[in-house]
C-alpha cells in the first residue's frame, strides 16, 4: 500500500472517528440539558468553510476598529433581543454572552465552576510568561497571594511617583502654548502611554524606562521607532498576542521569528532588573536599621524579592502585571480626553469642580482622599469605562459540568447546559451598550447617569465590569483608577480648554485593550497663572 494511500486512509478514519465522538458528545450533552431543565441557546450560522469565515469577520473588524461593534451586530444578526448565543468554527464551539445574570453566575454564583481558558497560557506565555494572569488553581493562589498585598492603600496611596512623571509629560515642548495660549494639534494617545509605561516601570523595578524622553512611537509600524525600545518590542510582541488569540486552540500554529525577537528583547531588558535586585549585597542589621529610618520609595520588585529568589518568577509576575497596569491606564486616559473633547459642557463642569476642590495651583499637593471623594471626576471615569469598554472582552471556561440561568428557549429566559470545557465569553463592550439596560441615550456620554446609579449593596451591578468581579478582580484596579484621576486634575488646573481635531468617527485599537485607533488629536488652551 503507497504512502499517500495509507495518509488518505488515515484522514478518513481520523474524520470517522471525529464525527462519532462529535456525534456521541452531543447526544450526553442534550441528556444532561434536558435533566437540568435547560433548553438551547440560538446559534450564529457558520460562515465559510468549517466556520472559518466568522474568524476571518472578526480579524477584518478589528482592522476596521471596530471590533466591539462586532459583536453587537453578531448579537442582532442572530435575533432580536438576543443577549446569549452560541458560536463555533472547526471543531471549537464556545458561548458568546452579555447578559448580567450570566456574568453574576460566572463571577459569585457558580464561580468555582469557570476558571479562566487554559489556552490564554498557551497563548501569553512565550511574550509574558506565567503568572497571576494566566496561572490557575494554586499557582494562582500562590501569585494573587504574593501581589495583592503590594497593592494595599499605603502603596498606592504614595502620589509622588505620579507627580514626577506627570509635571514630566506637562513639561514637553509638544504641550506648550503659543502666545494665543493654545498649543498646536497633539495626539495625546502616544504620550499618554509613555507615561503610563513610565510610571509602571518605576513602582515595579524602581526605575523608570524614561519613554517620555524620547520620540513618541504613534504606532508599532513607524519606521522611526527605535529597535532596542523596550516599550517598541513589548507593543510589537503583543499584537502577535492577538492575532494568536484568534486561533484558540490552535494558536501554537501562528508563529514568526519577529515575534521571537520581541520576546528575547523583553525579556532580556526586564531579566537585567531582576538580575541586578538578586545581586543586590546584603547588609548588616545595623546598616538595615539606619536604612529603614530613612524614607525608601516602594517598587514591586524590590518587595517580591523578599519572598521568592526565583528569577523566572519575578520576570513574570511583575511584566504581566506592567503589561495589564500601562495597556489599561493609558487607554483610559485616552479615552477621558477623548470624549472631554467632544463634550465641552462636561469639560467645563469638571474643570470648575476640580478648581474648587484642588485648587488652581499646578504643582500643589493633590491627597488620595480628596481624589478618592470627588465624584463627578469619578462619574466622568466610569461613564469613560462605560462607553469605550477599555476591556471589551472578558472570557472563561467551564471547569465542569455546570448551568447559565438564562439564554436558552424561543424568548431567552431558560437555563442552559455548560459543558466542560467549553468557553464563554463575557462581551463587556456589548453588555454596555444595551438600551434596555441604559436607556435610550445608551450611545451618548453622559456622566450624570451616574448619580443616581446603584445596586445593591453600594455595587454598579453586573452590567458593568470593568475590571472584572469575583475572585479574580483585578488587584490594580484603584491604582489604575488613582493614577487617572490625578492625570486628569493637573491637566485641567493648567488647561481651561479642550478642542478635537478630529472627526467625530470611533475607530477602536484592540490588542489587550480598546484604545481610539486614530489617537486623540486635541489643542489645549492653557489657562492663566491662578485661573
Amino acid at each position: 500500500m503507497s504512502s499517500f494511500t495509507l495518509l488518505l486512509l488515515f484522514g478518513v478514519l481520523s474524520l470517522v472517528f471525529w464525527r462519532a465522538s462529535t456525534a456521541i458528545s452531543r447526544r450526553r450533552r442534550a441528556t444532561e440539558a434536558k435533566h437540568r431543565g435547560c433548553e438551547d441557546p440560538p446559534t450564529l450560522p457558520r460562515k465559510g468553510f468549517l466556520g472559518l469565515g466568522r474568524l476571518s469577520e472578526v480579524s477584518k473588524a478589528n482592522k476596521e476598529g471596530r471590533t466591539p461593534q462586532w459583536f453587537i451586530e453578531k448579537f442582532e444578526e442572530v435575533g432580536q433581543d438576543v443577549h446569549t448565543f452560541r458560536a463555533s468554527a472547526l471543531d471549537y464551539e464556545l458561548i458568546v454572552t452579555r447578559d448580567p445574570e450570566n456574568a453574576r453566575a460566572i463571577f459569585q454564583t457558580n464561580a468555582r465552576e469557570f476558571e479562566i481558558s487554559p489556552h490564554r497560557k498557551d497563548i501569553w506565555s512565550p511574550l509574558l510568561g506565567d503568572g497571576i494572569f494566566t496561572a490557575q488553581g494554586e499557582a494562582w493562589k500562590h501569585s494573587r497571594q504574593l501581589l495583592r498585598p503590594q497593592f494595599a492603600r499605603e502603596q498606592i496611596s504614595d502620589l509622588d511617583v505620579e507627580e514626577e512623571h506627570v509635571q514630566s509629560l506637562l513639561n514637553l515642548s509638544l504641550l506648550r502654548s503659543d502666545k494665543d495660549g493654545w498649543t498646536r494639534a497633539v495626539d495625546l494617545a502616544p504620550l499618554f502611554l509613555n507615561l503610563t509605561m513610565d510610571v509602571a516601570t518605576e513602582f515595579l523595578y524602581g526605575r523608570s524606562v524614561n519613554s517620555q524622553t524620547q520620540t513618541p512611537v504613534e504606532s508599532i509600524g513607524d519606521s522611526k521607532r527605535n529597535d532596542t525600545n523596550f516599550s517598541y518590542h513589548l507593543e510589537a510582541g503583543k499584537s502577535w498576542l492577538y492575532t494568536k488569540g484568534l486561533f484558540g486552540r490552535w494558536n501554537r500554529f501562528i508563529h514568526s521569528t519577529k515575534f521571537t525577537d520581541h520576546c528575547r528583547e523583553v525579556h532580556r531588558f526586564v531579566d537585567e532588573l531582576v538580575t541586578c535586585r538578586l545581586n543586590k549585597p546584603s547588609v548588616s542589621k545595623l546598616e538595615s536599621e539606619i536604612e529603614s529610618s530613612k524614607p525608601q520609595r516602594f517598587f514591586l520588585l524590590d518587595e517580591l524579592a523578599k519572598y521568592t529568589q526565583n528569577p523566572l518568577e519575578l520576570r513574570n509576575e511583575t511584566l504581566q502585571i506592567l503589561n495589564a497596569g500601562r495597556d489599561t491606564t493609558g487607554s483610559l486616559l485616552g479615552w477621558v480626553f477623548y470624549y472631554l473633547a467632544r463634550n465641552p459642557h462636561a469639560f467645563s463642569k469638571l474643570r470648575s469642580i476640580i478648581l474648587e476642590e484642588f485648587g488652581s495651583n499646578r504643582t500643589g499637593e493633590i491627597s488620595f482622599q480628596k481624589l478618592k471623594n470627588c465624584e463627578y471626576l469619578n462619574h466622568v471615569i466610569q461613564e469613560v469605562l462605560r462607553v469605550a469598554a477599555v476591556v471589551p472582552v472578558n472570557e472563561r471556561f467551564a471547569t465542569s459540568d455546570t448551568v447559565l440561568p438564562y439564554g436558552g428557549g424561543p424568548d431567552g429566559s431558560s437555563p442552559i447546559f455548560i459543558p466542560k470545557g467549553m468557553r464563554i465569553l463575557i462581551a463587556n463592550y456589548a453588555m454596555q451598550h444595551r438600551e434596555d439596560i441604559w436607556g435610550a441615550d445608551v450611545q451618548d456620554f453622559k456622566p450624570e447617569r451616574w448619580e443616581k446609579r446603584r445596586g445593591e449593596g453600594g455595587h454598579q451591578g453586573w452590567e458593568f465590569l470593568p475590571f472584572g468581579a469575583g475572585r479574580r478582580k483585578c488587584i490594580g484596579q484603584q491604582f489604575a483608577l488613582t493614577e487617572t484621576s490625578y492625570v486628569v486634575i493637573r491637566f485641567l488646573q493648567r488647561f481651561d480648554r479642550l478642542e478635537s481635531v478630529d472627526s467625530e468617527e470611533v475607530f477602536f485599537q484592540y490588542i489587550f485593550s480598546n484604545r481610539s485607533g486614530k489617537g486623540v488629536r486635541v489643542k489645549m488652551h492653557e489657562a492663566a497663572v491662578g485661573a
